[in-house]
């Protein structure tokens, strides 16, 4: 079964709003970002990373949204199996976003992006997959393993 994992937060204020979050939250910073992309950090309770990100450019911010756009950008389901989750997006009507996941590079380098993928999910919204999951998160079968010790 697929989990939730992963939220990503456009904001135009990386540095403001990851310390409302670590002082808000308790939040841990488990990551900064500064690509080509974007700016910005991972944040992590233990359980759910959160992305805060300032996009640099149109295309890695998808043209729905663009660069000026905060709020919440997309969602992260760590997956069993991409290409099985693949196949449920494509049964299901809903194609990969190869604009935003060209731009970005994703898929091309699954050591250096988690395997992410992006697709088109109802209504606009974007959703992410990774059969790795994201920094500061508890791995896809946690239960699983406490049951075994």
């Amino acid at each position: 079964m697929a989990q939730l994992k992963h939220v990503a937060i456009a904001t135009k204020d990386p540095d403001k709003t990851a310390e409302f979050f670590t002082k808000v939250f308790d939040m841990a910073i488990k990551g900064r970002i500064d690509s080509r992309n974007a700016t910005g950090y991972y944040l992590s309770d233990g359980n759910i990373n959160i992305a805060l990100l300032k996009y640099k450019n149109e295309p890695a911010a998808g043209s729905e949204y663009g660069t000026d756009y905060v709020g919440i950008h997309h969602h992260g389901f760590q997956v069993e199996d991409i290409e099985e989750a693949s196949k449920k997006f494509a049964a299901a009507g809903y194609p990969p976003r190869h604009d935003i996941n060209v731009a970005q590079g994703l898929g091309a380098n699954p050591e250096k992006d988690n395997a992410e993928y992006k697709y088109q999910g109802p209504e606009g919204i974007i959703i992410d997959v990774s059969e790795r999951g994201w920094v500061g998160t508890t791995p896809l079968h946690w239960e699983r393993k406490l049951d075994e010790k």
